[in-house]
């Protein structure tokens, strides 16, 4: 289990309320030197297209909810497997959601890209299950 902090997390969540309270956790759990908010799926590829000639903009870990209008969870997946190497090798993914569809989980889960799978809201104990995985 790392020490140091991640260096850049991106939160990845429709929800403002999901949002500031998973960003409020990183920050006193020390977990990320620096948390990038997109509040769509649609917003988070954007962010990652336009930084993927930019190694050091792009997040380490991208905490991502599946239940979200126009680009859902599926969906960003599915988009993000067409990112170049440099981006999919840096930018792991951590499923943040409330949904306990077990189809759902099961089939995001098989995602190589996905790291595990947390339930909502984030706390200190789930950022500890977190770094077993980075």
């Amino acid at each position: 289990m790392p020490s140091e902090k991640i260096e850049l997390v991106m939160l990845v969540d429709d929800n403002d309320t999901d949002n500031f309270i998973s960003k409020r956790i990183i920050e006193i759990a020390g977990f990320a030197e620096n948390i990038v908010v997109q509040n769509s799926g649609k917003g988070a590829l954007d962010y990652l297209k336009n930084n993927a000639d930019n190694p050091g903009a792009l997040p380490n870990l991208i905490f991502l909810d599946i239940n979200m209008p126009i680009v859902d969870g599926f969906v960003f997946l599915f988009e993000f497997e067409k990112f170049p190497s440099s981006v999919k090798d840096k930018c792991r993914v951590v499923i943040l959601s409330s949904s306990d569809n077990e189809r759902d989980i099961d089939q995001i889960m098989s995602n190589d890209h996905v790291l595990t799978f947390i339930t909502k809201p984030l706390t200190d104990v789930s950022l500890n299950k977190v770094k077993e995985f980075v």
